[in-house]
């Protein structure tokens, strides 16, 4: 098999790796979605205070639902009620429990790469560029809009005459 230099540099950067395959393997969990021993202990402190339910089984059901995408509805009898799991959720997202988690982990995994914690380079491209000058799209899709007829396109006359 012949690569292309640029494939030949990323050949042996792939993401499944031995080493990453074992760890990420889920085996030993009821879903895949549930969480391991170390992922819990990473989200750990950013939850609110223990209640009845385990707040552990009660962010499986979650990510459970939304690495499924079912529905609340059909969340499957052994995760805690649909409304209970579906009320922590909205908890979660409404005190910024959410964004925190995602801003911690965002922030070990460039450690672990060994970046600096915050990204320090953005990169703007023309288009947003645009739309910022414009301040923000409009929300109007352009299938529902009709198509602007040319001023000119109204003064241009047939180039070629009919012969009768």
């Amino acid at each position: 098999m012949i690569l292309c230099p640029r494939a030949r540099r990323f050949a042996g950067a792939g993401m499944w790796t031995k080493k990453n395959r074992r760890r990420y393997e889920r085996r030993g969990l009821r879903y895949e979605s549930d969480l391991t021993d170390e992922e819990y202990g990473l989200i750990e402190p950013f939850l609110p205070p223990e209640r009845s339910i385990s707040r552990r089984s009660l962010v499986n059901g979650i990510l459970y639902i939304l690495t499924t995408g079912c529905q609340w509805r059909l969340l499957p009898k052994d995760f805690p009620p649909k409304s209970t799991t579906h009320d922590y959720f909205i908890e979660l997202h409404c005190t910024g429990a959410l964004t925190r988690i995602h801003h911690a982990l965002y922030a070990t995994v460039r450690e672990l790469e060994g970046k600096d914690p915050a990204p320090t380079l953005a990169i703007v491209d023309s288009q947003t560029v645009k739309s910022a000058e414009k301040r923000g799209q409009k929300l109007i899709r352009p299938d529902m809009t009709r198509a602007r007829k040319s001023r000119a396109r109204n003064d241009t006359r047939p180039s070629i005459r009919s012969v009768s």
